[in-house]
């Protein structure tokens, strides 16, 4: 039988502490080991009892709680917070996650006024909710990284116009295509084109998740994925390059952290660079797919991705390379390539006169043409990663694939 959820419930000068009781669910799964009042408390009740969620009760946009909050945040970060708040959430409620608070929950009655009883079983039925959710979210990223099963793989491409949305669509669909369960995000966060390239309607994006507020798991973030055809669930990009800023490094690491516990195969179609973003997905990752082209500016870019990798301490063995256009004559050999970069290409994609109208018409040529050269070349990849039977494409039958 699973251990109850020790709880401690701070109160903050100016809240009720009849009100606050009142919304404690009663359950087995939740052991309150104790109410105190008064913020400065807290550490000392901390020292006697183990404790796995503390709950900080305070008055409506309480300046006290929101220092005492981040104080204890930054000194007690075993130790998760969840806020009780009495009054609307709006504009507190950031303030609150910006502090450190694991998530925010309205409480009626915190600050003297009174609640219906229905009121006040919903509340606590919430409160719950949010006290397991954060439990779990904490075991989650608790789990060291090798006892997960699914892969991330990050698709960088250090110039722009290289390939790496044509590379990252075209390896989602076809590990959908092999049965896995597979989410394609869109990190491109200013000028993102995965739902473009896929004919996915304007939705939900990683900007309205990171600003949703509250914890992250896995049920939530199925609400912001957008389905395709394919079976490939995609994250896209914000709809506006104002929203970039909103998606914050820690948000995308606690993204990672949800989605590798509840996919097989992330994929992550990154921006040019090796931005703070671009720099938390590797570090998510346990691949990377680095696409390039026959050109002097994009082989120099590349040579000095590998090489920046290299110096991140990222394994040599996980990174694949990929030439997009291989076929161009523009005067550079492949051997020029290997001696530029200091590697072969894992896989050389051919030039093709239906890719800019397969992305034009947002149907992937792996899916519109699977039997061409570059089609066979792509799904040449995805065999690495899968196996040798892998770049086969199954038959579709009544809307599944066989």
């Amino acid at each position: 039988m699973k251990a109850a959820i020790k709880t401690l419930v701070a109160v903050d000068s100016g809240a009720a502490r009849d009100a606050v009781e009142a919304v404690l669910p009663v359950t087995p799964a939740l052991d309150v080991t104790g109410v105190v009042e008064g913020l400065g408390l807290t550490r000392d009740a901390l020292q006697h009892e183990r404790v796995d969620v503390v709950l900080l009760a305070c008055a409506k946009d309480s300046e006290r709680a929101l220092a005492f909050l981040a104080e204890f945040s930054e000194q007690e970060s075993e130790h998760p917070v969840i806020v009780l708040h009495p009054g609307s959430t709006n504009g507190f409620m950031s303030r609150a996650f910006a502090a450190g608070a694991e998530d925010v929950v309205w409480i009626p009655g915190a600050d003297g006024s009174a609640g219906s009883t229905a009121t006040r079983e919903h509340v606590a039925a919430e409160v719950l909710t949010a006290i397991e959710k954060t439990v779990a979210r904490r075991e989650r990223v608790a789990q060291p990284a090798q006892q997960t099963q699914s892969r991330i793989v990050s698709v960088l491409g250090p110039k722009g116009g290289a390939g790496k949305t044509l590379v990252s669509c075209s390896l989602a669909v076809t590990l959908a295509e092999a049965g896995k369960r597979v989410v394609l995000v869109d990190l491109d966060l200013q000028f993102g084109d995965v739902g473009l390239a896929l004919g996915l309607h304007p939705g939900k994006n990683v900007y309205d998740l990171a600003t949703s507020g509250g914890s992250l798991d896995a049920e939530k973030l199925s609400a912001y994925l957008t389905g395709h055809d394919s079976g490939v669930r995609v994250l896209l990009a914000p709809a506006r390059p104002d929203h970039a800023t909103s998606v914050s490094v820690e948000f995308l690491r606690d993204l990672y952290d949800v989605l590798r516990g509840s996919e097989e195969w992330v994929i992550v179609d990154t921006p040019p660079g090796f931005t703070p973003e671009v720099i938390a997905s590797i570090d998510a990752s346990g691949d990377v797919c680095m696409v390039g082209m026959l050109d002097a500016l994009s082989l120099k870019n590349t040579k000095l991705g590998l090489e920046t990798l290299d110096s991140m301490g990222f394994d040599p063995g996980r990174v694949k390379l990929v030439l997009n256009r291989a076929d161009s004559r523009v005067g550079i050999s492949r051997e020029d390539v290997e001696a530029v970069t200091g590697r072969s290409a894992d896989v050389l994609i051919p030039s093709h006169r239906d890719v800019p109208r397969s992305i034009n018409e947002a149907r992937p040529l792996v899916l519109s043409q699977p039997r061409s050269e570059t089609s066979r070349a792509l799904r040449s990849l995805t065999g690495s990663y899968l196996g040798a039977d892998a770049g086969r494409p199954r038959r579709r039958l009544f809307g599944r694939w066989r």
